[in-house]
């Protein structure tokens, strides 16, 4: 037998390094196994997939993501063709898309012609009119308070969709607020005794853009040319197939009239299995098209029904059952869901758009909402790669509250550092959004969230850069919502002693009754009885059952009979401080 002559030390040192080893191991095979961030579903709110039914999809950047920048260049030259034919410069036609400027979320204040990135809360984040950015100086004379109302005078850039037309308004705005010929005042131009308000000059593309969707001339020339505009993956079958073999039912609920989504669906879903041809309406039990969300989700139009092979709807209001391989044409979330029979929570619908498929979807029918954020990867991108500028912002912010920590009512003037503590945050804020784009993130302005950031976390569930990330998961997973703690929960370190009265608590009464109950009237006068067998309850028994419950959809009596076990019930019991109060 060899003896041990090492030092305790040196075991002590060793015995660390093997652990750090099998630690290191531990997380390679963990990384092996976990999902890489761009597959990755995010969550804002619990969701159980194996409560959910129904699967519907979208169609338009969700299950059908237009490659960028070649879709939005191709929407941006139509639309300036017709707001030349509307009489606008021919010059402007010399204006290149630049990808990097226009920004989902942005709000177009129609009045003064201003591009704003607003906060959750109506604080202006950024302004831009044209090309231009506006100082926080010309911000205050225009936006006193640096606050703005979201009414009729707003206009919200929910989709992508929007992106061209945010950026020709910039480039007619820039045009005319920078050519000498043009005279600019507050709320308009001024040219040859003509004026030109920013109100009508956004009237005039929003129409051109509408014009351009609904004559179907950009949607031909999508079709012609469909693999240089349409991005096609290869998982999207393979996960409305595995969706229906899990006994889900599957449905497409879209805007897009049925030649387009023949033609997008065909080239998307189509495919040869055994030289048999499979058809893509195959994949969905429910297809409907026409569906001009959000009135959809309101009080809808007449469902129609639409023979597949001339394209044409028949006479009259569908009043039947939903079939599979049958295509509907309008309708109303109320008619449909009573055909499907859907609850409402046994639905996920994935779309994009956060107003017109996530908000009314969730607002009229609390279905359960997936969006998709085809931005996502390039957020989370330079998020991860500019992290270290992030975290720079986060000390900045403790370390003001460090010097004002042991300042009171008392003192008079603050610390110097704080003022050049404040300019280096906004230098930090100014590099971090650059990495984004010009007009930044999507989802913030340095540290504070932006008004799309707050709708995306209150209204989707969930959240991806596709849905076809649904793939990577199984159908028993469970979403579960990180924690929210709010302020005084966050910032109040646990260990740091309470030096305080709580509110209904008088600590000089020895006998006092618990603080969550009422101390009124606690000298209660005795009670008359009365002849009858039961006996007055006084006051709530514990609850033996569990009655708060925020990530279950489900009845909850379906678990009930969980509850049977009495040493779940002593547990429960045993876990729980209970007082009860005292006459």
């Amino acid at each position: 037998m060899i003896e041990d002559n090492k030092d305790p030390e040196m075991k002590r040192t060793d015995a660390a390094r093997e652990s750090l080893a099998s630690d290191s191991e531990l997380r390679k095979r963990n990384m092996k196994t976990k999902r890489e961030p761009g597959h990755r579903i995010f969550v804002n709110r619990s969701l159980q997939l194996d409560r959910i039914r129904f699967y519907g999809f979208d169609m338009d950047y969700t299950l059908a993501l237009y490659k960028s920048p070649e879709f939005e260049e191709l929407t941006f030259q139509l639309v300036t063709e017709e707001v030349i034919g509307l009489g606008y410069p021919e010059e402007i036609r010399q204006f290149i898309y630049d990808r990097t400027f226009p920004l989902r979320g942005l709000w177009y204040d129609k009045l003064y012609g201003n591009f704003l990135k607003v906060d959750a809360y109506g604080n202006i984040l950024t302004v831009v009119h044209g090309f231009r950015f506006l100082t926080g100086h010309e911000v205050r004379e225009i936006y006193p308070n640096k606050y703005i109302v979201c009414d009729d005078r707003v206009y919200v850039h929910y989709t992508l969709f929007n992106l061209p037309e945010i950026y020709l308004m910039a480039c007619l705005i820039d045009y005319f607020s920078t050519m000498a010929t043009y005279v600019e005042d507050r709320t308009a131009v001024e040219f040859g005794g003509n004026i030109l308000s920013f109100r009508a000059i956004f009237n005039d593309v929003r129409n051109s853009v509408e014009r351009v969707h609904g004559k179907g001339k950009l949607k031909e020339m999508v079709t012609q040319d469909i693999e240089r505009y349409v991005h096609k993956d290869t998982q999207l079958p393979v996960l409305l197939d595995r969706i229906r073999s899990h006994n889900a039912k599957t449905f497409l609920l879209t805007n897009s009239e049925y030649w387009y989504t023949e033609k997008l669906m065909t080239y998307l879903l189509n495919s040869v299995q055994n030289n048999v041809e499979r058809d893509w309406k195959s994949y969905f039990d429910f297809i409907i098209v026409d569906a001009q969300k959000p009135l959809f989700f309101a009080e809808g139009t007449t469902l129609r029904i639409i023979d597949p092979q001339t394209g044409s709807m028949k006479l009259g209001s569908y009043s039947g059952q939903l079939q599979q391989n049958e295509v509907y044409s309008g309708g109303s979330c109320e008619v449909v869901s009573k055909l499907i029979g859907s609850m409402g929570k046994d639905v996920l619908y994935v779309g994009d758009h956060i107003f017109g498929d996530i908000i009314k979807s969730k607002k009229q029918k609390a279905w359960r909402t997936m969006l998709v954020v085809p931005e996502l990867n390039h957020e989370l991108k330079v998020f991860h790669e500019k992290r270290e500028i992030f975290n720079t912002l986060e000390s900045l912010d403790t370390s003001i509250s460090e010097l004002l920590r042991s300042f009171d009512m008392t003192a008079n003037h603050g610390p110097d550092a704080v003022n050049r503590i404040k300019q280096k945050i906004q230098q930090c804020t100014h590099e971090l959004d650059m990495n984004f784009g010009l007009l930044g993130s999507l989802f913030r302005t340095g540290s504070r969230q932006t008004h799309f950031a707050s709708q995306v976390t209150r209204f989707a569930d969930i959240y991806a850069s596709t849905a076809v990330n649904l793939v990577y998961y199984p159908f028993f997973y469970f979403f579960r919502a990180v924690p929210q703690l709010m302020p005084h929960e966050s910032t109040v370190d646990p260990e740091e002693p309470m030096r305080f009265q709580s509110w209904g608590d008088d600590s000089s009464q020895h006998n006092a009754p618990d603080r969550r109950r009422s101390t009124f009237d606690q000298n209660v006068t005795p009670m008359p009885r009365f002849n009858h067998s039961l006996s007055m309850q006084v006051s709530p028994d514990l609850p033996l059952y569990v009655t708060h419950d925020h990530d279950a959809d489900e009845d909850p009596d379906d678990n009930k009979a969980d509850w049977n076990d009495q040493d779940l019930v002593f547990d429960l019991r045993s876990k729980i401080t209970y007082t009860p109060p005292k006459k």
